[in-house]
C-alpha cells in the first residue's frame, strides 16, 4: 500500500496546481477591487518599490514629489549596478505639470503637459563624474561643450545645472534624459489583506503609473508614451513589507538610497507563471500572460489574454503558443539577466468579441486560420497557415531573450522577461535582444506540479473550430477519487 502513497500524491498536487493559476486569473478578471479617479490625485510624495531596469541598460530608483500648486520635484538616482547599491550619479529634476482630460489613445489614462524649469546632477564618484562629463562634452550643443574640463576634481556633494529655462541651456540629451513619461498618468488604488500574524484587516494601496520610455535609446528623446513603466507607490500608502520603500522616500540628491543585498537566485523557469495585474503595452494593449515551462525537455506553453479596458474585463482574444527554448547563459549586456532564445513552433487563437470576429473573418484567406470561418469563442489553430498576419504572429519564429527570477519581500518567486520592443516588432535577432524587463509573473504552480492537460486555461464548454467539444480539466473530486481506487486495490 505504501508505494502508492505516491500516485495520491500526485493527483492531489496536480489537483491543487489548477486553482492556485486560475484564482490569479480570477483575481485579475475581477480587478481586485481597483479604483482609478480621472483626473487623478497626484499630491504627495511617490517611489520606486524597488531597483528598476530601463532600456540600455540604466539602473535607477525614483523619488518624485508633487505639490498642490502644480509644481513637482523628481529625484532620478542612477546605480552602476542591477540591485541599486553602487550610486553613480543623481538628478534633481524641478517643474511644473498641469493635467490635461482624459487619453483618447490609452484608455484610463490622464494626458498631461509639463514644464522643466531646472534640471541639477550630483555626481557620487570621480568615475561617474569623467564618464557622463565626457558624454555631455562629447555630445550636446555648442553650450555645453565646456560643461566640466576635462581632469576636474570631483567633489562630493558638489551640484551641477545641466538644464535651465531661465538661461535656455539644455545639456541633458547626452544623457538619454526626458520627462516624458509625466505626459501619460494613471493612479490606482485598492486595498490588500493585511499580511502581519495576528492582523486581520487591509490596507490601502495607492500607485502610480507614468508613461513607458522607449526601448530604442534613439527614440526615446521623442517619443510620446501609449503604455506605462513600472509604478511607483505611495510613500504614505504603499505595500507593506517594503523595505525599498522607506529608504527611498527618506533620500536625497546628496545621499542615494542604497537597496537591501540581495541574493542572487539561479535561474530557475520551470513550473507555471501567471500576471500580477492588469498590463498595458505600447500601442495600446490590455492583456494578462499566463506561460508553464517543462524544464525536463525545455518545452514551453504561453497564454495571451488580450482586453479592451485597462482592467482586463472585456475580453477581445486569447493567444495560445508554445514551442522549446534554449539553455540559458549569463548576459554580458545586463548584469543579473539570462539570456535564451525562445523557438515558436505552434499557436492558436480564439476570438472573443464580435470586432476581432470581423477583423480575422476579413484577413487574406491563408494568411490567418480557415477564411471565413471565425466566431466569437472558438479556437482556430493558425500553425497551418504559419501564423496570423492581422495579429502579427510569424509561424515558426525565434525571440531573442532576457529573464530574470527574484524573489518579492513575501518570498514569492518573481519572473521578469524581456520588455517588448516599444515599435511592435519581434526581438527576432540577437541585436534586438532585450535590455529591459517587463511586468513580473508570479509563480503559481512548482516544477513538481506542471501538468498542462489539467491546468490547461481553456473556456469550459468551449467548442473546437470542427464542432467537436473541448477536453474539460478533470475535477479534483475525480482525481481524489481514482487515487482512493488505487489505494484499495492495492
Amino acid at each position: 500500500m505504501v508505494r502508492c502513497w505516491w500516485l495520491a500524491g500526485l493527483l492531489v498536487a496536480c489537483a491543487a496546481a489548477e486553482p492556485r493559476c486560475r484564482q490569479q486569473l480570477r483575481h485579475l478578471q475581477d480587478s481586485a477591487g481597483i479604483a482609478a479617479r480621472l483626473p487623478p490625485r497626484l499630491e504627495g510624495r511617490w517611489v520606486s518599490t524597488g531597483c528598476e531596469v530601463r532600456p540600455g541598460p540604466e539602473f535607477l530608483t525614483r523619488s518624485y514629489l508633487f505639490y498642490a500648486n502644480r509644481l513637482f520635484k523628481a529625484l532620478q538616482f542612477y546605480y552602476w549596478d542591477p540591485s541599486c547599491r553602487d550610486p553613480s550619479y543623481s538628478l534633481v529634476i524641478k517643474g511644473k505639470l498641469r493635467l490635461r482630460q482624459a487619453s483618447w489613445i490609452t484608455r484610463g489614462a490622464t494626458e498631461a503637459d509639463y514644464h522643466l524649469h531646472k534640471v541639477g546632477i550630483v555626481f557620487h564618484s570621480q568615475k561617474a563624474m569623467r564618464e557622463v562629463a565626457s558624454w555631455i562634452n562629447q555630445t550636446s550643443g555648442e553650450g555645453c561643450s565646456g560643461f566640466l574640463p576635462p581632469g576636474r576634481s570631483w567633489a562630493p556633494g558638489a551640484l551641477y545645472e545641466v538644464l535651465s529655462a531661465k538661461t535656455e541651456r539644455d545639456c541633458t540629451a547626452a544623457l538619454g534624459f526626458a520627462m516624458h513619461e509625466l505626459s501619460l498618468v494613471r493612479v490606482e488604488r485598492h486595498y490588500r489583506p493585511l499580511l502581519q500574524p495576528q492582523q486581520s484587516g487591509s490596507q490601502l494601496v495607492e500607485e502610480l503609473y507614468l508613461g513607458d520610455i522607449h526601448t530604442d535609446w534613439g527614440e526615446r528623446l521623442h517619443y510620446r508614451p501609449t503604455g506605462y513603466q513600472r509604478p511607483m507607490q505611495s510613500a504614505l500608502h504603499h505595500v507593506h513589507p517594503c523595505p525599498a520603500c522607506g529608504i527611498i522616500s527618506r533620500a536625497d540628491e546628496h545621499h542615494p538610497p542604497i537597496l537591501p543585498a540581495r541574493a542572487a537566485l539561479p535561474m530557475q523557469l520551470s513550473g507555471s507563471w501567471v500576471s500580477t495585474h492588469c498590463e498595458v503595452r505600447p500601442a495600446v494593449l490590455f492583456l494578462t500572460r499566463y506561460f508553464t515551462f517543462h524544464g525536463s525537455n525545455h518545452t514551453w506553453e504561453g497564454h495571451y489574454y488580450h482586453y479592451s479596458d485597462p482592467l482586463c474585463r472585456q475580453p477581445t482574444f486569447t493567444i495560445y503558443a508554445s514551442g522549446h527554448y534554449t539553455q540559458g547563459i549569463p548576459s554580458s549586456k545586463v548584469r543579473g539577466g539570462t539570456e535564451l532564445a525562445f523557438k515558436v513552433t505552434q499557436a492558436r487563437v480564439t476570438p472573443m468579441d464580435q470586432v476581432t470576429v470581423v477583423m480575422l473573418n476579413s484577413s487574406e484567406p491563408g494568411s490567418c486560420g480557415l477564411a471565413g470561418s471565425w466566431s466569437a469563442g472558438v479556437e482556430q489553430d493558425i500553425t497551418p497557415t504559419n501564423g496570423c498576419l492581422a495579429l502579427g504572429i510569424k509561424l515558426p519564429h525565434t525571440e531573442y531573450e532576457l529573464f530574470k527570477t527574484e524573489q518579492d519581500t513575501q518570498e514569492r518567486s518573481l519572473l521578469y522577461i524581456g520588455e517588448r520592443p516599444t515599435d511592435g516588432s519581434s526581438p527576432d535577432s540577437p541585436d534586438k535582444r532585450p535590455t529591459s524587463y517587463q511586468a513580473p509573473l508570479i509563480q503559481c504552480a512548482a516544477a513538481s506540479q506542471e501538468f498542462s492537460n489539467y491546468i490547461s486555461l481553456k473556456y469550459v464548454g468551449r467548442k473546437e473550430a470542427n464542432g467537436n467539444e473541448a477536453l474539460k480539466p478533470l475535477p479534483v473530486a475525480f482525481l481524489l477519487f481514482i487515487a482512493l481506487l488505487f489505494l484499495r486495490w492495492d
